[in-house]
């Protein structure tokens, strides 16, 4: 069983933002696999559907990013997942906007969900696919940034690394990550 997780904020007003680049992954994963996200436990959305005989859960918490792993958590020991059998996709202020980066393991590096979830997994062990939004300029605090949306200049980028992060995803599905990882970075 496979769980890829999309790292966001629940609601309207956040739905475009820089921060919610990992619902985004996963909106796309939903609609390319045929996976629809009609399931609602554990504070969070998420589907289930088989790909190649293989389990695979697709999942958006919805306890706001800087409490992801209060979701994460419970649905893996509820469908006793291990750190192994995850990917966590989300945005990530130290890469340019649109390009992204694999890793089977780090810190935080900053990132409050990814904080949340090593809090609440007890390791910094997992894969994930961080997408780049880079920083802002002008002294405008992260908050404000993060909340923001992307420029239309950026659109472009941060939709092809949406599908490429998407693509990249559907891969692990068929080979392990260090291979993917190998291809995609």
């Amino acid at each position: 069983m496979k769980l890829v997780i999309g790292l966001g904020n629940p609601g309207r007003q956040y739905e475009n933002t820089r921060h919610n680049v990992g619902f985004k992954v996963i909106d796309k994963l939903s609609e390319e696999l045929a996976i629809p996200l009609d399931r609602q436990k554990f504070n969070g959305i998420y589907g289930i559907g088989h790909i190649s005989g293989e389990k695979v859960i697709l999942l958006k918490p919805l306890t706001y990013m800087n409490l992801s792993g209060e979701c994460i958590r419970p649905l893996m020991d509820f469908y006793d997942i291990s750190t192994e059998e995850i990917v966590v996709i989300y945005d990530d202020l130290d890469l340019p906007t649109g390009k992204i980066r694999l890793r089977s393991k780090g810190s935080a590096g900053g990132h409050n969900g990814i904080k949340s979830m090593i809090l609440h997994l007890g390791t910094q062990e997992f894969n994930r696919i961080r997408v780049g939004i880079d920083r802002p300029i002008n002294g405008m605090k992260i908050t404000d940034y993060v909340l923001g949306t992307f420029t239309q200049e950026d659109m472009e980028g941060i939709n092809e690394a949406i599908n490429y992060s998407a693509k990249a995803c559907e891969d692990w599905l068929q080979k392990n990550f260090v291979q993917v990882m190998n291809e995609y970075n």
